[in-house]
């Protein structure tokens, strides 16, 4: 049976949805595909968000800005909005996928310690909770 699919969406795939996306494979890629896309993709990964995750010793390959019209997003049972902005007209209409809301801090131009705190609320918060999930079910159980 293939893994469940979530996508982890914030405004330009640099910084926030990277760090769920290789968190996420790192933590419970046993048990859930992760990848990540951005409404904006800038095109490139920030160094910062290369440098917070290799400090956890997380792989940082295959890592790439993409953007939301590089998925189906159709294929996935959860996408998870970091971005805090209404995601509306970007995914498909409410009952094709669960959405959810967690927003995350963008840390884009703020320093290190800015990447740090994200990092360590996307672990804490997303993350944590969605590899705690026993069975991935149709939802998951985030905290809301």
């Amino acid at each position: 049976m293939p893994k469940p699919k979530v996508l982890f969406i914030c405004l330009g795939n640099s910084c926030r949805s990277i760090m769920a996306e290789a968190l996420a494979r790192h933590r419970c890629g046993d048990r859930w595909e992760a990848a990540s896309a951005g409404v904006n993709p800038l095109g490139f990964v920030a160094p910062e968000t290369l440098k917070v995750l290799a400090e956890m010793g997380v792989s940082l390959a295959g890592l790439r800005s993409k953007g939301l019209e590089d998925f189906d997003l159709t294929e996935y049972r959860l996408l998870v909005n970091l971005s805090g902005q209404a995601l509306q007209g970007w995914i498909p209409p409410e009952g094709a996928v669960r959405a959810l809301p967690r927003p995350v801090p963008d840390p884009y131009g703020c320093g290190l310690e800015a990447y740090r705190r994200s990092r360590d609320a996307i672990q804490q918060v997303i993350i944590r909770e969605l590899c705690r999930e026993e069975d991935p079910g149709p939802y998951t159980k985030l905290p809301s």
